[in-house]
């Protein structure tokens, strides 16, 4: 195989795990571990990648973010469930933040029977989603739109949000795995995740059952924490486990 053709492959691989370690890498095609050392050395020179301890993951020039037009019509049914169950968490009168994923969207929809409810957003979906709900206080965090993800971010946004204090965060994710909890594809997306789980009493992830046992470019939070988890369906008994030594309360349909 040439060596063009193998860095290929292990570049199919990393966008679809989001993560490779050297020593699978090497066994998958026959060749030495420093083959494969050299081969992310090449990769991370052409910005493909960025090497960590043992592997590497996909670099934020590496990750290609789906428009969020896409990422909305996808896993539809997963997301109104996830939907159902965070708008069940929220009484009138709280104050909330969601952030901007076509989760979030999902959930604004699911919360316009509620009253006097105070929201914050990074997400122009939601604004616009919420536009036509009265006695409602809804406050953007401004910033830099992102392309293709209706999303403010940045500096300005994180400022706004250092203000404030909220009951509930709502937030998505790109994955969730055992050792690095939960992470996104972007570092501007994380760092404002970040400051608006600080905002926070509760602190909620939406996460659909495709992202369990995913690792994505950057992390967002470890477990430690975080009070909930809201998925689509019930996760294997490791991850109840898992998430129950945390303290991290499970969520699904059959049981919420």
């Amino acid at each position: 195989m040439l060596a063009i053709e193998r860095r290929n492959r292990i570049l199919a691989r990393l966008k679809a795990e989001k993560h490779v370690v050297v020593s699978e890498l090497a066994k998958q095609f026959g060749v030495s571990e420093e083959t494969i050392r050299r081969d992310l050395d090449r990769m991370e020179k052409e910005g493909q990648v960025v090497k960590s301890y043992g592997g590497a993951v996909l670099s934020e020039s590496g990750v290609a973010e789906l428009p969020f037009v896409v990422r909305k019509r996808s896993n539809v049914e997963e997301k109104m469930k996830i939907a159902d169950i965070a708008a069940s968490l929220i009484d009138d009168g709280d104050a909330i933040i969601l952030d901007a994923s076509s989760t979030a969207v999902f959930i604004a929809q699911k919360l316009k029977t509620k009253k006097n409810i105070t929201l914050i957003t990074n997400s122009v979906e939601v604004l616009m989603e919420l536009s036509d709900v009265v006695g409602w206080r809804i406050l953007s965090t401004g910033g830099t739109l992102k392309e293709d993800s209706c999303a403010l971010i940045g500096p300005i946004a994180e400022g706004m949000l250092a203000a404030y204090h909220v009951g509930k965060v709502i937030l998505s994710c790109k994955g969730m795995d055992e050792e690095g909890g939960f992470s996104d594809s972007n570092d501007s997306h994380a760092a404002l995740k970040r400051r608006m789980l600080a905002c926070g009493a509760q602190k909620i992830f939406a996460v659909d059952s495709s992202k369990f046992g995913k690792r994505s470019f950057i992390e967002i939070s470890g477990f430690d924490g975080i009070d909930a988890v809201i998925t689509d369906r019930r996760p294997p008994e490791q991850w109840e486990r898992l998430l129950a030594s945390h303290g991290v309360e499970v969520l699904y349909p059959e049981q919420a």
